[in-house]
């Protein structure tokens, strides 16, 4: 059988519509928040792009391909009226995702000269040199600086350093740039660039990596932002630019934020009121608020009162102190909250019908098996729905550790809605023994071992800041990273036993005083994640051998002893005992990517097995 076509994704130069340009690269719904987001690269056969902003993207995203979701808990956490779908556009579609060619440096491989690419007058519709006919090659360097900001390799002054005669030192030679491999490696000290004026020699791509090599050359960020067009002119930045490669991972960082739709806003319909909340919570009594529905519906209500009311309240309940107390963290936090209570509550499938999206039910087993080794309260989830919204993106820093200072919005001007991913899936819910757990994390040496993970963190947190008022606290504690390995061991045990990839299941972690559960699932955008297979591990007598066979399984790494007696690994220095070997995951089932893991928190060492929370309990 002939495999249908693949769904596409088109991209344009200069803001053009994405349907006039031949040229299409292919991009998944799911890409467009996590990989090829607005503000990203992409390679299109030999060309390159950069993802509009979405300064015009309501407009241009049609309905029928970008329709509407709503979630609004995580819509008044991120301060939106709504979400929108990427456009899954095909062959016959007219919408998709926008872009601009960038970076505008291209090199002819056959006359090697250096140029934008309109200086080589390519035909149209065609990426080639007008003289050569060969396809041209975009720069394959790029400099960027932490608040954001993305610019083309400064060619003329890397070749010019060493300059300083009357017009080639104000920029203003004649010459034209040349590039050339000497085809002796792959490294930079092969990647030559010279120029025709000859008052420079010629000099290789070495050292253009260095921390302060465009420092030492006087340059700074211009405050340059290619995905917006001429619709945000630069206004300088000032912060020192880095060199990167087109290509490179830090070169564009999603910062994501999701929710689960828990009752009462997961009755699986489309919320009627999205337009209006924003008004309705000025109201504080039930009079208000139907003097207020009687003024915009003139017939029959969407909803009842009661139902209005309900929402209200449970809104209120996760912000009693109001829209201008609390900050955003802060906010987040008891979103976290109110997921956490429900799924220690549950939600049972017989007293709602089909269309609840959010079913959590007790397991019918002895619950009593999994007391000795301080694991309670399972609860199977049979039915999720997450929304993962693309908030903004950051560069050259971990989305997870930036703060908002460092965060690149995705417009110029501000939006009532942001892109999002609608994905549905099961999952296992369980939570650690508060009168374990207490005790263990106040022991000396887990505090202390804890505390070194910690401090590095902060270190990092405090270099990425750069000011010391924005830097934000590790959330490194010793309950912490116990779940955020146990979630680790427990996604890879599965993987092995349930037939997942670890790719495929995700951690969702609840560490806080109040709180110590996790929350592993399958996620996806289609049914996939949905068949059974992962609630059935959440069985007591069944998680209980899982739970022992993953733990007894971290006892060991083929990387030991160097993994375990290991003073710092990681990111910074922000892992003890943990390496790709034992516990790391694929970073997009990972919440913190693949940082605060410790092994040693769940089993213990040779020398010091107490500090392992679930040592005795396995000990033979």
């Amino acid at each position: 059988m002939t495999p249908p076509p693949a769904r596409r994704r088109r991209t344009a130069e200069g803001g053009t519509p994405a349907h006039n340009l031949p040229r299409r690269g292919a991009v998944r719904r799911a890409q467009a928040i996590t990989t090829y987001g607005v503000g990203s690269l992409i390679a299109v056969d030999h060309e390159s792009f950069i993802v509009s902003g979405l300064d015009h993207a309501e407009d241009s995203w049609r309905a029928d391909e970008a329709p509407r979701i709503h979630e609004r808990r995580l819509a008044r956490l991120l301060d939106v009226s709504y979400f929108r779908l990427p456009p899954a556009s095909d062959d016959g579609s007219k919408d998709g995702m926008r872009g601009r060619r960038f970076p505008l440096m291209h090199s002819c491989p056959e006359c090697t000269e250096l140029q934008r690419h309109r200086d080589f007058n390519p035909p149209q519709g065609r990426s080639v040199c007008g003289t050569c006919e060969v396809e041209l090659v975009p720069s394959r360097f790029v400099v960027a600086c932490a608040a954001g900001h993305l610019g083309e390799f400064p060619y003329w002054h890397w070749v010019h350093r060493s300059t300083e005669r009357g017009a080639v030192a104000t920029g203003q030679c004649t010459g034209k740039l040349m590039l050339r491999s000497s085809g002796r490696t792959s490294s930079l000290r092969s990647i030559l660039v010279s120029c025709t004026c000859e008052q420079a020699p010629e000099v290789s791509m070495e050292g253009s990596f260095r921390k302060n090599a465009l420092k030492d050359l006087g340059l700074k960020c211009q405050g340059t932002r290619p995905w917006l067009g001429t619709s945000a002119p630069a206004v300088e930045c000032g912060l020192p630019l880095r060199t990167l490669q087109r290509g490179s991972s830090a070169v564009w960082q999603p910062v994501l934020k999701s929710a689960l739709s828990i009752p009462p806003w997961s009755d699986g319909r489309a919320d009627p009121l999205a337009e209006h909340w924003e008004k309705l919570r000025k109201h504080k009594d039930r009079a208000a608020v139907e003097g207020y529905l009687d003024a915009i519906f003139d017939d029959e209500w969407p909803i009842s009162l009661d139902e209005v009311m309900t929402l209200l309240d449970a809104e209120r309940e996760e912000d009693p102190d109001g829209e201008a107390g609390p900050s955003f963290d802060h906010r987040y936090r008891a979103l976290r909250n109110k997921e956490y209570e429900r799924l220690r509550s549950g939600n049972d499938e017989s007293e709602h019908s089909r269309d609840e999206q959010f079913i959590c039910e007790t397991p019918l087993g002895d619950q009593g098996v999994l007391a000795p080794l301080g694991v309670t309260g399972p609860m199977l989830v049979k039915k999720l729905r997450e929304v993962r919204a693309l908030k903004a993106f950051t560069r050259l820093a971990d989305p997870e550790s930036t703060t908002d200072a460092k965060e690149m919005p995705l417009s110029g001007s501000p939006m009532r809605w942001l892109p999002a991913m609608e994905v549905r899936g099961e999952g296992v819910f369980l939570r650690l023994d508060e009168d374990r757990l207490g005790p263990w994390e106040k022991a000396a040496a887990v505090a202390a071992r804890t505390e070194r993970m910690r401090t590095a963190h902060q270190r990092v947190l405090e270099e990425r800041a750069g000011d010391p008022s924005l830097v934000v606290p590790s959330p490194a504690t010793p309950r912490m990273v116990l779940l955020h390995t146990l979630a680790h061991v427990l996604i890879n045990e599965w993987s092995l036993e349930a037939g997942y990839p670890a790719a495929a299941l995700r951690e969702r972690l609840y560490a806080a005083d109040d709180m110590a559960g996790v929350l592993i699932y399958t996620a996806t955008s289609d049914s996939a994640g949905s068949l059974g297979g992962l609630v059935a591990q959440g069985e007591p007598e069944l998680l209980d051998r899982t739970v022992r066979s993953a733990v007894h399984r971290a006892e060991w790494c083929s990387s030991d002893p160097l993994c375990m007696e290991t003073e710092a690994s990681g990111t910074g220095g922000a892992n003890l005992a943990a390496c790709h070997a034992c516990v790391m995951l694929p970073e997009t089932s990972c919440e913190h990517n693949n940082i605060l893991l410790d092994r040693a928190l769940l089993v213990g060492t040779p020398e010091e097995p107490a500090l392992g929370f679930f040592g005795a309990a396995l000990a033979p």
